[in-house]
């Protein structure tokens, strides 16, 4: 019998990372290939959460109004670099598109179809692993600092309504009570009880990734520049100091840096970049057992990675430009009024890029252009959510078997 050419998986980040485990768990020759270390980039420095009820669609029939105030404050929840933003008109144009009533709708009914079954897929993957006291104990809550924030905030309740998530709304001393480090500002809190969080996320790559080669995967260090294809479909993969990998199956889980690959192929996608920043606080002067989500100020608190975590915002910028440090601190202070006991002592600040579409759904999908090539990218906040189930799914694509969910919304050519 003709051995069958090994699959080869372009990237180490949680995404990729848990699609080579799954391919290996299930028998296929597979190599993984990163540019740099297993779990870095956004998948370094998430925020540990797995946000069941985060499949609500950004773009609304409204946003278009919010773009001024993007592009005029950089510290702002949501910003664009206004010289950036001239180069993404194109992308706004899609974004904004994305938020017709229709098309909202469509958006949340895909992320619903990973969301509902991100957390028993996780589950199962910790199970696999032998790490299943990663997974917290306690979950989320989410914070309304006035009555009028939690009347802003009940689309995301009704979403959770629709789709069958339960919550449970706390006010006043309840809320101490749950977690009494918050301030008495907090007037409402919601319960998110799916919404649990990983004690490391950087170490769970690691745990995937240590897992896949002793069970026979194998890691490579090098950058992919190009797929070789042709009418027969793909050939071999060739890396930028001239290695070439003879394969017949290719797995393009590169986070932002996937849109490269797609245009060489072909098949140009609008993925940008949107920046995250954390401060990762390892003295805190307190002990936080509850994630803490804070919608009207765009940012989340989590216990993580032997510290607190502090992080969140958007800001679209590109590749290049230096952090703008300032958004990490304007969140610190955020955390401090949520936390008025919380020390900023003994921590660093990290920014990352996370791949995002404009329609805040990702891609997973096998080429349009060339057999035997698929992509998994465009996760953008909810790439730790998702990425077990993204490994099945995508496992799935690649040994042809028939998904357990419908993988029409997450084609690549609905943007061609």
């Amino acid at each position: 019998m003709e051995r069958r050419l090994p699959i080869i998986v372009a990237g180490a980040g949680i995404i990729g990372a848990a699609i080579a485990h799954e391919l290996r768990l299930r028998g296929e020759e597979v190599i993984l290939i990163d540019r740099q270390e297993p779990g870095q980039g956004a998948s370094f420095g998430n925020m540990a959460s797995i946000a069941v009820n985060g499949f609500d669609a950004v773009s609304q029939p409204s946003t278009w109004r919010k773009i001024p105030g993007w592009l005029a404050n950089p510290v702002a929840p949501v910003a664009a670099h206004p010289l950036y933003a001239l180069r993404m008109i194109p992308w706004f144009l899609r974004f904004l598109a994305a938020g017709t009533s229709r098309r909202v709708r469509e958006i949340e009914d895909a992320g619903a179809s990973l969301a509902l079954r991100a957390l028993d897929d996780i589950k199962d993957l910790l199970g696999v692993l032998g790490a299943a006291d990663m997974l917290s104990q306690t979950t989320c809550l989410q914070l309304y600092e006035t009555e009028k924030a939690f009347q802003d905030g009940r689309d995301n309740l009704e979403l959770m309504e629709r789709y069958g998530l339960e919550y449970e709304v706390l006010t006043g001393e309840a809320i101490r009570e749950r977690e009494p480090l918050l301030s008495p500002k907090i007037s409402k809190a919601v319960v998110l009880p799916q919404n649990h969080f990983i004690s490391s996320p950087y170490g769970l790559a690691r745990r995937l990734v240590e897992s896949f080669t002793a069970n026979g995967g194998q890691l490579l260090t090098g950058a992919v520049q190009r797929i070789e294809h042709d009418a027969r479909g793909v050939g071999a993969v060739i890396l930028a100091d001239g290695r070439r990998i003879e394969t017949d199956r290719v797995v393009i889980a590169m986070g932002v840096q996937t849109a490269e690959i797609a245009k060489k192929v072909g098949e140009p996608i609008p993925l940008e970049t949107e920046r995250g920043y954390h401060t990762q606080i390892m003295s805190p002067g307190i002990d936080l057992r509850w994630s803490l989500i804070w919608p009207e100020r765009a940012f989340m608190i989590t216990p993580t990675a032997g510290g607190i975590r502090v992080g969140g915002s958007v800001e679209m910028a590109g590749l290049r430009r230096p952090p703008n440090w300032k958004r990490a601190r304007v969140l610190v202070s955020h955390a401090r009024e949520a936390l008025p006991a919380l020390k900023v002592e003994n921590y660093t600040e990290w920014m990352g890029h996370r791949p995002a579409l404009p329609d805040t759904i990702p891609i997973m999908s096998p080429s349009s252009r060339a057999r035997g090539l698929f992509y998994s990218t465009g996760h953008g906040h909810l790439g730790l959510t998702y990425s077990a189930t993204a490994g099945k799914l995508m496992a799935d694509l690649v040994q042809g078997r028939t998904p357990a969910v419908d993988m029409t919304p997450f084609r690549i050519d609905r943007f061609q």
